[in-house]
């Protein structure tokens, strides 16, 4: 066979040689309290990028938004018309601002990635997908840049493949000490409110031990007694209600069923309005 009809495989990089993302560090803060504020069964939280492109083809990454999503081993689907709805918004306030990509937490790409980002392709040209690890393992965040690159056998487009751009994370010296707290103090999500309660009352358990230790000593003169102290202990006892144990448990435990009953309430609702939202989306994609 001939050298010149040889079938080669080859990637299209033409469109990505010259091609670099920048992030500044509000998106990563962004990215991360999304995550901890995901619905309990998601593992992962998907977004879209706003920024613009720069007249050297950098790709500047300046805002986000999360996407709701559900994602199994065989399709991801998102919801669109909360997509449009967010664009919208924010480009009342900064019009500058467009699609430049999407976001995904994890490490590296998966598996349904090649269909979130071939939406978003249809959305704007060549976009950028970035990747944030929000587990900061060894104290450091991976993030990640990718773009997609075409792979073709002859003149026929066989498939993609993500190719890793250049990132730089562009940060000032006031968001340096931010960032270090975010990397070092890493939650993997936030605590309910019976969780969040629970904890509270363990430490208020902590410290009334502490009061009783610190009096107890006190008395038995192992500790010389501290007047502005004991004003404090006697201040704080005085400004408690004067119940009966049976009587404040009813009130703990009354106001503590109405609080489970709001919140049994606004999960309903919050239910009805997504079911709503995605009948809605299915109905115009038909």
């Amino acid at each position: 066979m001939e050298a010149g009809d040889r079938t080669v495989l080859q990637f299209s990089t033409q469109s990505t040689a010259n091609l670099s993302a920048k992030v500044h560090p509000l998106v990563v803060f962004n990215i991360c309290d999304c995550y901890v504020r995901r619905p309990d069964q998601a593992e992962r939280v998907i977004g879209t990028l706003l920024g613009s492109v720069l007249s050297d083809g950098t790709v500047d990454i300046r805002n986000s938004y999360a996407v709701p999503h559900t994602e199994s081993a065989e399709q991801v689907a998102l919801d669109i018309e909360y997509h449009h709805n967010m664009l919208v918004s924010h480009q009342k306030v900064n019009p500058k601002e467009v699609i430049v990509g999407w976001y995904s937490t994890g490490l590296g790409v998966t598996g349904g990635s090649a269909l979130i980002h071939d939406f978003y392709s249809r959305e704007v040209p060549n976009p950028v997908h970035l990747t944030v690890d929000t587990g900061f393992r060894n104290g450091e965040g991976t993030i990640k840049a990718y773009v997609s690159v075409n792979l073709a056998l002859g003149d026929r487009q066989l498939a993609a493949q993500f190719q890793e751009i250049p990132l730089d994370l562009r940060m000032v010296e006031a968001e340096r000490p931010g960032f270090g707290i975010l990397k070092t103090t890493s939650v993997d999500k936030l605590p309910s409110d019976l969780e969040g309660m629970e904890v509270t009352m363990q430490r208020l358990l902590t410290l009334i031990d502490d009061i009783y230790k610190y009096v107890d000593d006190v008395v038995e003169g192992r500790v010389t007694a501290d007047n502005s102290i004991g004003r404090f202990i006697s201040d704080t006892v005085a400004a408690l209600p004067k119940l009966s144990p049976p009587a404040f448990d009813k009130l703990v435990n009354d106001s503590l069923q109405d609080q489970l009953l709001l919140l049994y309430l606004s999960s309903i609702t919050r239910t009805q309005l997504g079911l709503a939202e995605k009948l809605n989306t299915a109905a115009q994609i038909l």
